[in-house]
């Protein structure tokens, strides 16, 4: 255990992206920790605003709950701005320090670097995402169109849906040679076994997209459930403090004081 926790079995309060539910039940399952989880639907995120004041409403019920929790944990990266301004209130609220899901399912911001930072917009996907909502395909006037995740979705709850997409296209211009654009499969070893890959690759491919095969770490998700939480790699957000974003390639997030957006 975290020898900041010492050695008493602790009682936490998860709150997650249900793109993480087969991991994160496995990492319960392992902990020493007493964990009690709910998951929000993936994709929330298109919409920022509504997902924070759904987060927050979670984590005020969980620090108002008779279980007495000693912490809300919170399966969340920033998610295109959905996590910045969120409000600890009388229980410390940890999150991971990550843009996003990605980085989270690399196992580290430092992976999703190495392998994002040229184009942090490239399509990805993992088990969950296929098996809860197939969020990075769609289907539009009869054609499967690759949506490209927190970056888009943040233009979109600026802007509308019309604004967003000739923003997107003025930034992302078609690319002067024909090599297709890469379509990213994150296959964690614990779920590699259900064949997800494969079907991601048949998928990218019908839209001309170079599949890319990385290797997933739930490094972070059991990090998290077990406690050890390196402040290099989660945010702890003390009570009356809150979340503010710093979207670079190393902070990401910081812990303010002050009231939140979400009670604004």
């Amino acid at each position: 255990m975290n020898k900041a926790l010492g050695d008493r079995r602790m009682l936490f309060k998860l709150i997650a992206c249900n793109v993480f539910l087969r991991e994160a039940y496995g990492c319960i399952a392992q902990s020493p920790h007493i964990i009690d989880a709910e998951f929000t639907e993936v994709g929330e995120h298109v919409h920022s605003a509504t997902l924070r004041a759904s987060l927050q409403a979670r984590i005020d019920a969980a620090d108002d709950n008779a279980r007495n929790y000693d912490a809300i944990l919170l399966l969340y990266g920033l998610c295109g701005n959905a996590t910045a301004g969120l409000q600890a209130r009388t229980k410390r609220v940890i999150i991971p320090r990550a843009h996003d899901c990605c980085a989270i399912l690399l196992g580290s911001r430092e992976r999703f670097r190495e392998h994002f930072s040229d184009d942090p917009s490239t399509p990805f996907g993992s088990a969950g995402y296929l098996e809860r909502g197939n969020y990075f395909m769609r289907v539009e006037g009869g054609d499967c169109t690759l949506l490209y995740g927190d970056a888009y979705a943040s233009y979109v709850e600026q802007y509308g849906e019309e604004a967003a997409r000739y923003i997107w296209d003025s930034l992302h211009p078609p690319a002067a040679t024909s090599a297709p654009a890469r379509a990213v499969f994150i296959d964690l070893p614990q779920t590699a076994h259900l064949g997800h890959a494969q079907t991601f690759r048949a998928q990218a491919e019908a839209e001309g997209k170079a599949y890319v095969h990385l290797d997933g770490d739930i490094r972070l998700i059991r990090a998290l459930m077990w406690g050890e939480w390196n402040p290099e790699e989660f945010l702890i957000v003390e009570p009356g403090q809150r979340i503010a974003g710093v979207y670079d390639w190393n902070e990401i997030m910081r812990a303010e004081d002050g009231i939140s957006s979400a009670e604004a």
